[in-house]
């Protein structure tokens, strides 16, 4: 049996997996990530590594972006603030001996899903997660496609309304200003509903509160917009959707394919299959396993 570690650092924790070549969490640690100081967080995760007791093949590290995949730096991720330009890759090598590969969660997400969940025994793989933001990640023969500079699928920012709603600091009208869970809630709360989700959201609409109607309706007709684009450019098997929004909200999923299938060629209506993730919140940490057996 061999034996990988994946590792996911977010704002608040950070969790570290020891996973075997089967893609199961053979065991796992979690604690608190040191936001100012990376070098403390970088220790802790070298100590639990040593713990686990086995010889690892690599290490596989998820971390929101943005980030530079290429060289494997941090750039400016909102709830790292001590991390910005720090050389992760190169550093966390240094502390453990071993080969790591840094990607962002999403790209790890989907490339889980296209190896072992949803999209497993399919070619071309794309995934989007409508949840507090929006990410995605295209895999192609089980492999993350990253573009020239590792910036491919960072989609959140892609404008797809002109004059459209923001949200914090994207532009007008982009993807994540609209269909977000976060987004969807805040506008509710600025034209005066009360919600605390998403789904408090859709249950307005339910019972025919007109704004929360409209609310909604932008979600799903925007976003049916964005996915029909991607599947003119990239014409993927299969789409695998994640996250809360998509996965809680009653009918989100089918709503989407349903818009889809109406705004591509009608030749291609018959390709357009849009599913649920199969994976749960270990998607990450099964993506960043899968990156460092093959690396």
């Amino acid at each position: 049996m061999k034996y990988a570690v994946g590792i996911d650092v977010g704002g608040t924790n950070t969790r570290v997996a020891l996973i075997n070549d089967e893609y199961k969490i053979v065991e796992r640690v979690q604690f608190s990530t040191d936001t100012q100081n990376p070098q403390v967080t970088l220790e802790k995760i070298n100590n639990v590594i040593k713990g686990f007791g086995q010889k690892i093949e690599g290490i596989g590290i998820s971390c929101p972006g943005p980030l530079d995949l290429i060289h494997g730096i941090i750039l400016e991720t909102p709830n790292l603030p001590g991390w910005h330009y720090f050389h992760l890759t190169e550093e966390l090598q240094n502390i453990t001996g071993i080969k790591v590969q840094l990607q962002n969660d999403a790209n790890l997400a989907g490339l889980a899903e296209a190896v072992i969940g949803a999209g497993a025994g399919k070619s071309h793989v794309q995934f989007l997660t409508i949840s507090t933001g929006v990410g995605a990640g295209f895999c192609i023969d089980g492999k993350i496609y990253q573009g020239s500079k590792g910036f491919a699928q960072e989609v959140a920012n892609c404008i797809v309304w002109k004059n459209g709603p923001s949200h914090g600091v994207l532009k007008s009208g982009s993807i994540e200003s609209i269909a977000s869970g976060t987004a969807i809630t805040t506008r509710a709360k600025n034209l005066g509903l009360e919600v605390v989700h998403a789904g408090d959201v859709y249950d307005l609409a339910q019972e025919g509160n007109e704004l929360a109607i409209q609310i909604m309706e932008d979600a799903y007709e925007y976003l049916s917009n964005f996915i029909s684009i991607l599947y003119g450019v990239l014409d993927p098997d299969l789409f695998v959707l994640s996250g809360s929004v998509a996965l809680k909200i009653p009918g989100f999923i089918e709503e989407i394919e349903k818009r889809v299938k109406g705004k591509v060629f009608d030749a291609l209506k018959d390709n357009i299959k849009i599913v649920p993730a199969a994976l749960g919140e270990d998607c990450g940490l099964i993506g960043a396993a899968c990156l460092a057996f093959e690396g």
